[in-house]
């Protein structure tokens, strides 16, 4: 008489499937990163040559109005560096970052600084490079956590070797916001001097480098004591600025 053999099919255990569902999370992180690597770098090299549109801040600060019920007002005027005069180079330099064109995307001189001021003070101080804003200008959101600055970090060393100093600071002069809805030195010069950033003298440039650390609030031909002592110390800093050779 024969024997009939049945096997028994096993549950899978609850540590199998622990096991698989790690697994899968981290073949779907590993693919998501290389995703971020790629897309970061093809963007960054493509802006390399290809003016930027527009940036995130743009975006959020149209939204702002909208929900504000405000005026969306927007100028964005794209020149390349050649068409920007120097002494607007020079002004952001001494106002924003007197080491841009010596350091690797970092002062870390600056930043240390900046953070003894911070702990010894409520106004908080930043020691970001102009690679650094322009980093975080052009490729991400405003704001203070962790990965926005870890972010911020990784795509300063990123357009540190690929766009090198002149291509850093001719994005930067075209994306900052320097007024209410206005960004670049083209679109500011217009609003704040009805007249072509290429013909800015040194007392205009130093007006618009016043404002960057609160454009929205200030004006560039304002005759408060505030911003003409500022234009005063851009003025006299630009002085000891040889010709910008990137």
């Amino acid at each position: 008489m024969a024997t009939k053999i049945t096997s028994k099919k096993t549950k899978p255990s609850a540590k199998n499937n622990s096991v698989t569902f790690k697994s899968k999370v981290s073949r779907f992180l590993f693919k998501a990163l290389l995703w971020f690597f790629g897309l970061s770098v093809f963007f960054v090299v493509l802006y390399k040559f290809v003016p930027v549109p527009f940036t995130p801040l743009m975006v959020i600060r149209a939204i702002e109005n909208k929900f504000d019920g405000k005026e969306n007002y927007f100028s964005h005027d794209w020149e390349p560096i050649e068409n920007i005069s120097p002494n607007l180079q020079k002004a952001v330099i001494v106002s924003e970052d007197g080491t841009f064109l010596t350091h690797n995307g970092f002062d870390f001189t600056a930043m240390q600084k900046a953070y003894k001021n911070n702990e010894r003070g409520r106004r908080i101080k930043g020691g970001s490079t102009i690679s650094q804003q322009t980093a975080k200008n052009v490729f991400l959101w405003q704001g203070r956590s962790y990965l926005r600055k870890g972010l911020e970090a990784y795509f300063t060393v990123l357009i540190e070797l690929i766009w090198g100093k002149e291509r850093i600071m001719e994005v930067y002069l075209n994306s900052i916001e320097m007024g209410n809805g206005i960004y670049g030195a083209q679109a500011a010069t217009l609003h704040w001097y009805r007249k072509d950033a290429t013909s800015l003298t040194k007392m205009q440039a130093a007006g618009i480098a016043a404002i960057l650390p609160n454009p929205r609030k200030y004006s560039a031909t304002s005759s408060s004591s505030y911003i003409n002592n500022r234009k005063t110390k851009i003025v006299r800093l630009m002085r000891y600025v040889g010709k910008i050779e990137y």
